[in-house]
């Protein structure tokens, strides 16, 4: 994948992938906020902003009505480390994109409707997500297990839901204008279109956007309430705490096995066991995502064949990583068919790990599971909208150039690291174990 990349005074930075068979085009922005940079008394804000962002602004009071009317779609996500939003529309109205999402960069209506809609919004989600689906409050129970310091503690939903609820037009300002700022953000455009057009285009609808002080369409300058600021001039949140993740605490190593049990409305118990991983950045992150793929990628990966296959424990059994920016979880879950009892399903889980922290895969075996993250890759970049995205993210972890080298980068991995990493992971003092139990009549 070619591209251009070009960054704003304002701290704006704009990567262009050319692309010359679609008529179409996305523009992707990435906020570098997410649940990770809120205030332990003030959670779920990223998310909440997610949906205020289209809850409209001075000049469009409905985002999603001048985007269909373009013949376009846009959405959005929060996770942990980011919020992102696209906009996928002709790329003949490549300027309508750009304005719209530059005019809520710019400034949003902070209305007390508007607030008071997205707290419902947001509360119904909660409800229905988290409370009134089997198995929804696993992440709310298991987050808190696991992390005893850092923001990953709590979902992105946030620890308490009346922190939300309860939150007010100068809270959400305040946040505005901490983390949606040029300097904060990424745009990405893929598409039928040319990089110098597009950079010409966006100089015009960002470049006079401030970092902190943002001006109405009158001319009317607005700064988050009560601005204040570190000595060296860095903005701070809400209640103190510096914005743009300067402040973000080291989760400490674990040293010691924890277990949390609960019983629920469920049709079958459920397992989770969950281990401390590195972040993104890490050396080792490959080799941990590749780990994940040989326990359980396909009807041939070994939990499946041992547990579900084999010994019948397991009705279905997983193994993923959180992929987080900071060290992030290794997590087994799987749920037990009936007879079967949690310290034997533990059992076997754990023996499974031992086995492949105590010798190396197959060389096909690795093989096999890089040519899947191979072929998923390219899949998951042929629309323009995952192209634009993968450019952000790739950015915004400080490597563009991985959104071409990644597949490499991947098969350097060898079974030694594949060994290696299980070892560290794997080890019974880093373990988080939630048996999620089914209500006995």
């Amino acid at each position: 994948m070619t591209f251009e990349k070009y960054r704003l005074s304002n701290g704006l930075t704009v990567i262009v992938n050319e692309d010359a068979g679609t008529p179409l085009v996305t523009v992707n922005t990435l906020y570098g906020v997410g649940s990770r940079d809120e205030n332990a008394s003030r959670t779920g804000f990223a998310h909440l902003f997610e949906h205020l962002m289209f809850g409209g602004t001075e000049r469009v009071p409905d985002f999603d009505a001048v985007v269909t009317e373009a013949g376009g779609e846009s959405n959005a996500f929060t996770n942990n480390d980011i919020t992102n939003y696209y906009v996928t529309l002709p790329a003949r109205n490549l300027e309508t994109a750009l304005w719209l999402e530059s005019d809520r960069m710019r400034l949003l209506d902070f209305s007390q409707r508007n607030l008071e809609v997205q707290q419902s919004v947001v509360t119904e989600e909660y409800n229905y997500r988290y409370l009134n689906r089997p198995y929804g409050d696993v992440w709310l129970l298991l987050r808190p297990l696991c992390y005893k310091v850092h923001p990953y503690r709590w979902a992105t939903i946030g620890s308490d839901i009346r922190h939300v609820q309860e939150a007010t037009l100068d809270d959400v300002r305040n946040f505005f204008f901490s983390f949606y700022r040029p300097d904060n953000a990424i745009l990405a455009v893929s598409g039928g279109v040319r990089a110098d057009e597009v950079f010409r285009q966006v100089e015009k609808w960002y470049g006079d956007i401030g970092n902190g002080e943002r001006r109405t369409e009158n001319g009317e300058r607005r700064t988050e309430n009560g601005e204040r600021r570190t000595e060296s001039g860095e903005l701070l949140f809400a209640d103190g705490v510096p914005a743009l993740h300067s402040w973000l605490p080291v989760e400490p190593e674990q040293t010691e096995a924890r277990e949390l049990r609960v019983q629920r409305d469920v049709p079958s118990d459920a397992l989770y066991m969950a281990y401390p991983m590195c972040g993104r950045l890490d050396d080792d992150f490959r080799a941990t995502d590749l780990i994940s793929d040989i326990l359980s990628n396909g009807n041939s990966s070994r939990l499946y064949n041992a547990l579900v296959k084999e010994h019948q424990l397991f009705t279905d059994i997983d193994a993923y990583i959180t992929g987080d920016r900071d060290p992030g979880l290794f997590v087994v879950s799987g749920r037990l068919t009936d007879g079967t009892d949690f310290d034997t399903a533990r059992r076997a889980v754990e023996a499974e790990l031992r086995r492949l922290a105590d010798e190396p895969p197959a060389p096909h075996e690795l093989e096999k599971v890089v040519n899947k993250f191979e072929n998923t890759f390219f899949v998951n970049i042929y629309k323009n909208a995952d192209r634009a995205m993968s450019l952000c993210t790739y950015e915004w972890l400080g490597h563009t150039d991985w959104v071409n080298d990644e597949p490499a980068l991947y098969r350097r991995t060898t079974v030694e690291d594949i060994q290696r990493v299980a070892k560290q992971i794997f080890r019974q003092e880093r373990q988080n174990v939630l048996e999620y139990g089914r209500k006995r009549k």
